[in-house]
Formats: structure tokens, sequence, C-alpha cells
């Protein structure tokens, strides 16, 4: 059995691609999932490492396609470690890195980005989405930080367990235009905004391309290096060679 880590649309596609040729499972964080990706195959729900090995020994899975978001860093360590351990092929499906970000204020962590909010005044537009709203809220002090954040139960709940107001969130699912992202900076009277470098399929490009028009710093909280192979083309080849050579046994 082949087992995918889900969380970007990416593995949403992947599934559509080998359906019908190998045998598969596919994880994903959160119920909203379901939405993005109605297949049999899905199973809900977080795990550890103890719980990946748990999965991997009752499932037989003999490789991991690990296509969980590139800021997922917990996930893909876990998945790794626990891929050697159990001695089964693991690939990275790897997200390219924004290319085009001249004029962007760019950091290399949560924490340099939570030094930098403070020194800043006005108004904050995070598209981060909700996990770290938390260590942002942390360094917030006068400043009016708004959220944008996925429409699920699980966003807005962490945005209310953090006290954000109700005005400060903006539920949407993404990713947007250039256009669009630049209607809800300037509604928001966004001072900067903060983005993670998700790649173009994260919709990266458009919000600095939105940040430009408004004459705003976008301020990007970078990813490091990673090796995986770099388009869904490339994971496929992979998988069909990988069942080639079982058939071949």
């Amino acid at each position: 059995m082949i087992w995918i880590i889900g969380g970007t649309r990416e593995a949403a596609e992947l599934v559509q691609r080998i359906k019908g040729d190998a045998k598969y499972v596919i994880t994903a964080a959160t119920e909203s999932e379901r939405e993005f990706l109605n297949d049999k195959n899905l199973v809900v729900g977080r795990m550890d490492r103890i719980g990946m090995e748990a999965f991997i020994r009752k499932n037989s899975i003999y490789l991991i396609v690990d296509m969980s978001h590139p800021y997922a860093l917990e996930v893909t360590k876990n998945a790794k470690e626990v891929a050697r351990k159990l001695n089964i092929d693991y690939i990275r499906y790897v997200r390219k890195k924004t290319k085009d970000t001249e004029g962007s204020i760019y950091l290399d962590s949560i924490e340099e980005c939570q030094k930098f909010l403070r020194s800043v005044k006005g108004c904050v537009f995070f598209t981060t989405g909700s996990k770290n709203i938390k260590d942002f809220e942390s360094v917030r002090g006068n400043n009016r930080f708004v959220y944008r954040v996925l429409p699920t139960i699980e966003s807005i709940e962490e945005c209310l367990k953090n006290r954000v107001k109700i005005k400060d969130i903006v539920a949407a699912l993404g990713p947007f235009s250039k256009d669009l992202n630049a209607v809800m900076f300037k509604e928001y009277g966004a001072d900067y905004v903060v983005m993670k470098d998700s790649g173009s399929e994260g919709g990266t490009y458009e919000k600095i391309q939105a940040c430009r028009m408004l004459n705003i710093p976008a301020v990007i909280i970078g990813r490091y290096d990673e090796q995986g192979l770099e388009s869904i083309e490339e994971v496929v080849k992979y998988i069909r060679q990988k069942l080639r050579g079982f058939r071949l046994r």
C-alpha cells in the first residue's frame, strides 16, 4: 500500500492521477479536507511518530509519498524518521520557492518575524493561516493584526482561542488573484502583509504583486531548502516505476 500524506491541493491531484493504478491511502489532519478530497481512502487525524509507525504496520505501507504543506515541518521530519527506521521508501514533493521577491522583507523563521513585528506600527495583514496566530498575538502590542484564514471551524476556533476580534478575521478560501488580494489589503488598511513562501500553488507571487501595486511591504517568512521532486509528473513517474518493480517480482 502507498501512503500519501496530504494537506495540499497537489495531493488531491496526485490521487486523481494514480487512482486505478495503485492501492493507496491518503491522510489529512482535519475534517475540512473532505471537502477538497472526496475519497473512500481518506483517513483524517493527526499522527505523531509513534502513530505513524502503527499506521504503516497496520496498512502494510511500502512507500510514503509526502505531499504535506512546505511548512508542515514536524510531519515531514517524523515521516522521514519512521521511513528510515522501518526501511521503507520515502519521497518528498517540494514546491518551488518564489523567485521574484525583490523589494520584499525576507525573514528566515517565525522567530525572526516576531522580532520584526515588535518594531512596526499600524495594521499588519497576515496570510499565513491559523497555525501561528498565538506566536503573532504575543507581539501585537497596540497594533491591529488581521488574519486571513480558511473558512473552517478549526481555523475560526484558533482565532477565537487567541482572542482575535471578529472584525480582524477574514475567513476565505484562496489562492487569490493579485487584484482580489489588493482589494482586501486596501480595505483593511494594511501597512504590512505577512506571508509564507508557499510557492505558486499557494498564491505567493500574487500576494507580492498586490503589495507592489499598493506600495506596502511584503514580509515573507522563508523556508529551508528541501531535497525532493518538484513536479507531480515526477512523483507519478516514480510511483509507476515502483509499481512495475513490484509486479516483476
